[in-house]
This record gives structure tokens, C-alpha cells and sequence, in this order.
């Protein structure tokens, strides 16, 4: 699997889009956005810029793809009011693999930036947005050219399936049976990733510049804990379902693997200093409920656990599809919201999240 190639989420603005559901990456997105709004405005005042460039990583598509733009400049000029300086321009750039649908976002540009010449004003400087398709895990942007980045539930995907996962069998993702050579499978991509990410972003910003980042993690040393596995444990277990109707083959499940990792704050600190192109300002963790994938408090059972399928769908289809086939796809989401929905009844589960706040020395 070239995950370069499969991994996106699902597109467009229909029932099994990430536009409609993305509810709880909103939900993380504002609650995180108070500390990038306090980077981006230490920032400009300490620079004073005639033009700030803002670039997204991992940005997706639909509503989340330009919130975190649209707060950061709103701070931006908030201050900028305050102090009374002269108008700036702003570059915006939307990073995330070339399968990603940038047409959806493209088509919401003229409504953005109208609306946001309604919330700041007519003194709004030119706000100039640009789509940069390519991974993460290599050069995006010219040397020394960003000021500021955001990134949200985006490093947690690695740049490609570890090698050594023979012995995973239909866990499809660390898991409670997997054996310890697994383990450091994911951890040593995770460990190469992570720092080519380092280095790559310390040649893109300006000395001075600053970049925040959200993603799920872990609080437990044990990287196969049901904090990080619990979501496709229970997809691991539809698939398997699906294997002993004859639907899907054994050889297909047991050759699959998900390219993700969640790391713990110690684990992401380790690497920084390793690396060494950039100081921490902090690091937070969250806890937020599995529940945000739902519509609202008073969904039903069944409801809340259609909505958390529909959100992993989301998320994971064009990767299954690539591996599966989509005829399976419908018949194996059922299963995996009755799973759901009887583990619902019998436990509660919050979702880990780690938002890092990062400068590179001037």
C-alpha cells in the first residue's frame, strides 16, 4: 500500500464525507486554538511582518480546512488594531496529499474570504491562499518562507506501513496480541517520520518562526493500551466478521496494517531534542470524549454509534477501499456500528490529544 497514494479523507459534502463528519476534529481544532492564537499574536508583535505566510498541514477538506486560517488571522488583526499598525498581507497555505479534495476547498474560497472581510473589515489586507499538495514527510514550502504553522489531527499518520508486521495477524493495528516486534515496528517509523517532519519544517520557517501541532496520543507507556488501539480494535473485529462470512479474504486482513502511531509527550519531546532545530514552549494534553463524534447529548445509542462509524469512515475508507475493495464497504460499517453500540453499553472511552507548541531560534 503507497499511502501517499491511498491515504485521504473521504471527499465531497455528502452523509459519508469528512465534511459532514469531522464533528470532533472541530471540536479538538477550538479547543486547541487558544494557544496558536497566543503563538501567532507573539509573533507578529515581535516581528511586525508586511506580509505573514500561515501554512496548514494535513488541512483535509470541508469546514476544518480553513477554521484554524480564519482564527489565526483574526487574532492577527485584532492586535494589529490595537497597535495601530498598517494593514498586512497574508499568505495562506493548504498543505495535504495530492488525493485530498482541494476542490472542495477551492470552491469555498470566495464565500471565505468574503466573510472574512465582513468580520475584520474593509481594512483587511490582501489574503492570498494557495493549495500545496505533497506529504509532510518531505520539502513543501522555499527556505526560510513561513512564518507560522498549524497542523491538526495529521501527524499521527505515518509515511507508510512499518516493515516487520508478518506476525500481526488480523489485528490491523497494535493490539493487546501483538508481539513486541511489532511494537517497535511502529515506533521506529514513527521515531524516522517524525524527525524528517523536524528537519523539513526547520528549513521552511523563519528563524523566529513558530508551529503548533495537535494530535491524538497517549497517555500509557504501552503503545498497544486500548487509549490508542480501542477504535480499530473494534474494526479489526467487523473485518473479522467479515472474513467468517467469506466476504473479505484472510490473506486480505492479515496483510493489512493501519499506518498511524500516537505517541506519548515524552516520546515527541525526545525527538525535538534530538533533532534540535527547535525549543518547546509546552505541551498539553486533552482528554476529549468519544461522544463528540455525535450530533449532539441526546442521541440514541443506535444514532450515537452510526455517527462514530460514519466518522471512522470517513476517515479510513479510501484506505480499506484500496486494500478490500468497496463492494464490502457498506456491510462492513454496519457491523462495525453494532460493535459499537454494544460496547457503548458496557464502557466509556475518552480520546488522548497532544497539542505541542514549538519555536525555532532565531
Amino acid at each position: 500500500m503507497e499511502v501517499g497514494q491511498v491515504l485521504h479523507m473521504n471527499g465531497g459534502v455528502g452523509d459519508l464525507s469528512y465534511a459532514t463528519n469531522s464533528r470532533l476534529q472541530s471540536k479538538v481544532i477550538s479547543m486547541t486554538m487558544p494557544i496558536a492564537e497566543e503563538a501567532i499574536v507573539n509573533l507578529y508583535c515581535s516581528t511586525f511582518p508586511t506580509t505573514l505566510t500561515i501554512a496548514d498541514l494535513g488541512c483535509s477538506s470541508g469546514p476544518n480546512a480553513l477554521m484554524p486560517v480564519s482564527q489565526l488571522i483574526e487574532a492577527v488583526e485584532k492586535a494589529r488594531r490595537k497597535l495601530r499598525k498598517e494593514s498586512i498581507e497574508y499568505q495562506v497555505l493548504l498543505n495535504d496529499l495530492p488525493g485530498n479534495d482541494f476542490n472542495t476547498i477551492f470552491k469555498s474560497m470566495p464565500n471565505f474570504l468574503e466573510d472574512l472581510k465582513i468580520k475584520i473589515g474593509p481594512d483587511l489586507g490582501p489574503c492570498l491562499v494557495t493549495g500545496v499538495p505533497g506529504s509532510f514527510y518531505g520539502r513543501l514550502f522555499p527556505t526560510h518562507s513561513v512564518h507560522f504553522i498549524h497542523s491538526s489531527y495529521s501527524l499521527h499518520w505515518l509515511s507508510k506501513v512499518p516493515e516487520g508486521l508478518e506476525e500481526n495477524k488480523r489485528n490491523i493495528f497494535m493490539a493487546e496480541t501483538s508481539p513486541e516486534s511489532v511494537l517497535k515496528a511502529y515506533y521506529d517509523q514513527f521515531q524516522k517520520d517524525f524527525s524528517l517532519f523536524l528537519k523539513c519544517r526547520a528549513q521552511e520557517l523563519v528563524g523566529g518562526g513558530c508551529m503548533i501541532f495537535t494530535l491524538p496520543g497517549r497517555k500509557s507507556q504501552n503503545p498497544a493500551s486500548r487509549e490508542c488501539s480501542y477504535t480499530w480494535e473494534l474494526l479489526a473485529m467487523a473485518l473479522n466478521d467479515m472474513v467468517s462470512k467469506g466476504k473479505i479474504e484472510a490473506e486480505k486482513l492479515e496483510s493489512f496494517n493501519i499506518p498511524k502511531y500516537k505517541p506519548t509527550p515524552t516520546e515527541i519531546e525526545i525527538e525535538v531534542a534530538k533533532e534540535g532545530s527547535f525549543v518547546v514552549d509546552g505541551i498539553r494534553v486533552w482528554d476529549v470524549s468519544s461522544n463528540q463524534f455525535s450530533n449532539n447529548a441526546l442521541d440514541g445509542l443506535k444514532s450515537s454509534s452510526d455517527n462514530v462509524a460514519k466518522g471512522i469512515r470517513a476517515i479510513a475508507e479510501p484506505i480499506l477501499v484500496s486494500h478490500f475493495g468497496d463492494e464490502v464497504m457498506d456491510e462492513l460499517f454496519i457491523k462495525y456500528s453494532e460493535i459499537i453500540a454494544d460496547r457503548k453499553v458496557k464502557e466509556k472511552t475518552n480520546l488522548v490529544n497532544v497539542t505541542v507548541s514549538l519555536t525555532k531560534p532565531k
